[in-house]
Parts: structure tokens; C-alpha cells; sequence
């Protein structure tokens, strides 16, 4: 009898833990109901208790007064004391300092140099600013070509960059987007704002501006702009404003598209860890398995590469003092990242980045940077993003009933696959990997994002959604 009585008290007590566990189990990782949001909170100085929006566009032209270009020059004259580095590394321990030194003598006796003809490259796209929120929101707007319109099925689409990017990257890709090309029966009015805090937009004045309130100012300037529904694409940031935009205002947005597919709740990481010792169960094919795995060597591989990530999260003002005060200590700190994101067939090479990118190009969004003076307010970012109140959102968890597409390149950051967004997206229309590009897509081969994203809209036509 007293054996009966233990055995049942222990099955009580293993049938109580497994239903806890159950209970735990469904608690972490169901989907969260949509939270409540001010769509209107004001960012701008002061209180804003009798805050009057300005509603005006205005066209905006970048023109630097040639005694700040000269001033420039003067920084870059100065000799740098640079730390020669160990033998035998190139990259490995940061950027190289040799490759540092001719950087910043190109920029300082080449571009600079024809900083007319870049001020002029940087101006061919129509740019406005306008004030959302009490901020000034710096935008291209650039309306689909004439002798396209007759042809094509025009929509309004929303670029959104991330960081250390900016409206540069996409210079080469909002062109393809307006033209009359035969490869596409679509076109698009391109709204690229610079994220609030970069380049030319305003930062916010008080904390707790976070990837919520970010997209809420992009989707209010849509509207502003006159857009109600719109198409959303991004890499970086812009991926995460994306999701939080399509999450808070589903009926605002077309569809979404990414080139930086992540999802960061409990159930997807169960799902990484099952996915990574059965991978040809959740995966279309057996050629993109590097894509996700091992999936313990892409945490090393994040670990290793996210010190930047740690530090604006935590002291973005201290780091920010450091950029802000030297333009070597800025080119420095970006273009590492670029280097890196190159690939790791070609980040330990000295000319990746050309080769990838282009050196213009890449300058060009240096100078954003630094006539911004925003690697401050860009650093913030990072810092209210991992906020208390930020993660209490727990968007990721909120699921949205957007048509979602994914674009997943070789060199990106380790994307969330099909299984897995299908908790976030269970509209998910449109996933394609590429065994080639990196991190900055569009900057790097934006004719593949351009046939991927014109790929996804077609998707969503031939499925009979109604836009």
C-alpha cells in the first residue's frame, strides 16, 4: 500500500511538471495580441503641449559651403598616428592601418578634390524634408517616369535603410524602380527617408525613441505624402522598422519585403535548435544549409563581429564623441563594417571594398556621416532598441497578416527561414536565397534585389491580392 501511495504521489508530481512545463511552454511562445500605440507622440524639443505641425514640403539640396570641405581637407592633412599592424594580419584585428592611411589620402587628394561633382551625384535624386512628430524627416521622392506610367502598374514604395548605411545605398536601385523596364510589369513612386537621427533628419530630443516609434514617423510621412497603402522594403534597421510597421499598421502596408530576415522569440530559437540537427526537414534544399548552419559557429560568428553592437547599445555618447571628433576615427569605425560585410572570401583582402562596393560610394556615405554630424544620434539607436520598454513590445511575437517576402544573401547576417517566419508572417508569400551578395544589398548588387523584390509583387498579384 505504501509503495502505491508513492508511486502515485510521484506520478502527481511528474504529471504537475510536465502540465507547469506545458503551460510555460505555450506561455513563451504563442502569439501576443497587437499592443496598443500612440501613433502621434511628439519628438521634438521641448514639451510640445501647443505643438502645431508644419505640414509643408520642402524641397531640400545638399549644399556644403567650401570652407567646410577645406576644413576637412585640413584634418586629413594632418599625419596620423597610427599603429603599424602585427605581421602577417590584414583585417583580423580590426581595419588594417595601412589600408587606413591610403583611404584617407584618397579621400583627402581625390574626392575632395571633385567634391563638386559628388555634391552634384547626391542631389540627382529629388530630395524634400518635411516635419512629422516634431522633427524634421529628410527624404528622396522620386515618382515613377513618365513613359512608364502607361505601361506599368505603378505603387508607392517606402525604402528604409540601416546602419552605417544611409540613403546612399540606394542610388543605384531607386532608378531601376521608377523605369520603363521590360523585365517588370511594375513600377514604383520611391519614398527614402534618412531614419530619424541620420543624415539629414532630425534626432529625437528625449529617450525612448525605439524601431516602434521609428516606424510609426515613416508611416506617418507616407501618409503625409498621401500614400494610405504602400509596399515597405529594407536591409538592417529597415528590416526591423519594416516588421514593426507592417506589425502596428497592417493596413497601411501592400507588402513587405526584406533583404535581413531575422526573428528573435523563444520558438524560433527552439525551432534553430531542432532545424539544426534535422536542417533537410525545414529547408528547401540541401545548398542552403550554410545559409543557417552550423548553427553554433554563426553565434561565434555574431559574437565575434557585434563589439559595435554592445557599445551603442550601452554608451552610444561615448563612442559617438570619439567619431563626431576626428574624421579618420569615423572613416575607421565604418568602414570596418563594410570590410567585413564584404564577405569572407574577400574581408581579409585590401580591395574589397572597392571591388564590392565601389570607393565613391562608400565615401559617399562617409560624407553623409560626417556633414550630418549624426553618428551620435545614429548610435542611439542601438541603445533604445534593447531598452526595457522596447522588449516589453515583444512585436516579434505579435503576428501580422502582411504578405511578407524574404530575400536571403549568402554573406548576410544568418536569416530566420521559412518555418520559423511563418510565426511572425503566416502570409509569407515570397522566399528565395542567393548564393552570392552580403549584407548591403542593394548598394552591392542592386539589380538582383530589384528582380527579387518585382519578383515578390508579382507573387502577390498571381495570388490575387487585392492592391
Amino acid at each position: 500500500m505504501k509503495c502505491l501511495l508513492v508511486f502515485g504521489l510521484i506520478v502527481a508530481v511528474f504529471g504537475a511538471f510536465i502540465g507547469y512545463g506545458y503551460l510555460l511552454f505555450t506561455d513563451f511562445t504563442r502569439p501576443l495580441p497587437k499592443p496598443e500605440f500612440n501613433d502621434n507622440t511628439y519628438w521634438g524639443p521641448g514639451e510640445g503641449d501647443n505643438y502645431v505641425p508644419d505640414e509643408e514640403i520642402y524641397e531640400f539640396k545638399l549644399q556644403v559651403p567650401s570652407e567646410d570641405i577645406e576644413d576637412l581637407r585640413k584634418q586629413l592633412n594632418r599625419t596620423l598616428r597610427l599603429t603599424e599592424p602585427l605581421d602577417g594580419i590584414a583585417f583580423e584585428y580590426g581595419f588594417n592601418t595601412y589600408a587606413l592611411q591610403q583611404f584617407a589620402d584618397y579621400w583627402r587628394d581625390k574626392y575632395l578634390t571633385v567634391w563638386d561633382e559628388r555634391e552634384e551625384y547626391l542631389n540627382s535624386l529629388k530630395q524634400f524634408t518635411t516635419e512629422i512628430q516634431g522633427l524634421n524627416i529628410h527624404f528622396i521622392h522620386e515618382h515613377v517616369k513618365e513613359e512608364a506610367k502607361a505601361r506599368k502598374h505603378v505603387y508607392p514604395l517606402l525604402l528604409l535603410h540601416g546602419w552605417p548605411g544611409s540613403v546612399r545605398e540606394f542610388y543605384d536601385f531607386i532608378p531601376m524602380l521608377g523605369k520603363d523596364q521590360n523585365v517588370s510589369d511594375y513600377a514604383f513612386d520611391v519614398v527614402a527617408p534618412s531614419l530619424v537621427g541620420f543624415g539629414f533628419s532630425d534626432a529625437a530630443t528625449r529617450p525612448g525613441f525605439n524601431a516602434a516609434e521609428m516606424a510609426t514617423v515613416m508611416r506617418n510621412l507616407m501618409l503625409r505624402l498621401g500614400y494610405k497603402e504602400f509596399f515597405v522594403q529594407g536591409g538592417d534597421w529597415g528590416s526591423i522598422i519594416g516588421s514593426n510597421l507592417a506589425t502596428l499598421y497592417p493596413e497601411n502596408v501592400l507588402g513587405y519585403h526584406s533583404n535581413m530576415c531575422v526573428l528573435h522569440t523563444p520558438l524560433a530559437f527552439l525551432k534553430g535548435i531542432y532545424a539544426s540537427y534535422f536542417p533537410e526537414k525545414v529547408l528547401p534544399s540541401r545548398f542552403f544549409i550554410d545559409h543557417h548552419f552550423p548553427l553554433w559557429e554563426k553565434y561565434e560568428g555574431l559574437l565575434k563581429e557585434s563589439g559595435y553592437f554592445h557599445i551603442q547599445a550601452t554608451k552610444p555618447d561615448t563612442i559617438g564623441a570619439a567619431l563626431t571628433s576626428s574624421p579618420v576615427a569615423l572613416a575607421t569605425y565604418i568602414l570596418e563594417k563594410f570590410q567585413t560585410c564584404a564577405g569572407p572570401g574577400l574581408a581579409q583582402d585590401f580591395g574589397a571594398i572597392t571591388t564590392v562596393y565601389g570607393l565613391e560610394a562608400v565615401l559617399d556615405n562617409l560624407m553623409i556621416y560626417y556633414l550630418s554630424n549624426s553618428a551620435t544620434t545614429a548610435a542611439r539607436f542601438y541603445a533604445e532598441n534593447v531598452s526595457k520598454e522596447y522588449r516589453a513590445l515583444q512585436l516579434d511575437r505579435v503576428q501580422s497578416p502582411v504578405p511578407m517576402g524574404c530575400a536571403r544573401f549568402r554573406n548576410d547576417l544568418p536569416a530566420a527561414f521559412d518555418w520559423q517566419l511563418r510565426d511572425k508572417f503566416p502570409n509569407l508569400k515570397h522566399s528565395m536565397y542567393f548564393q552570392q551578395g552580403g549584407h548591403f544589398a542593394a548598394m552591392e548588387m542592386p539589380s538582383m534585389l530589384y528582380n527579387d523584390f518585382t519578383t515578390f509583387v508579382r507573387k502577390l498579384a498571381l495570388h490575387g491580392e487585392t492592391f
